[in-house]
């Protein structure tokens, strides 16, 4: 069994891959209000600022202390399906079978 190890976000230790709570950022390089001023004094108008792309992974200890993830009950612990996950922003809207 082959298991990487990763250095943290939070504190430089080293644990399992598996056990890593991973979240993946994609940010703007320029924060929004100086993106404004650029694109006005900027010679090219279609230009697009690049994007930053980090992929950060938190032991389970420092994932909660920084509010990555919330800590569950004991009964809500033992269910292991992923959450639906829909848009930033907006809750996902429940499935509703229709009988066609």
């Amino acid at each position: 069994l082959h298991i990487d190890l990763w250095e943290k976000a939070v504190v430089s230790t080293q644990s399992t891959g598996d056990k890593a709570i991973k979240k993946f950022i994609i940010r703007n390089i320029v924060e929004a209000a100086a993106l404004r001023d650029i694109g006005e004094q900027s010679v090219y108008k279609s230009y697009i600022l690049p994007k930053i792309y980090v992929k950060l992974h938190y032991c389970v200890s420092c994932a909660i202390h920084s509010k990555v993830v919330r800590n569950r009950s004991r009964e809500n612990r033992r269910i292991r399906t992923p959450p639906v996950r829909g848009p930033p922003g907006r809750q996902p809207q429940q499935q509703q079978k229709t009988n066609n």
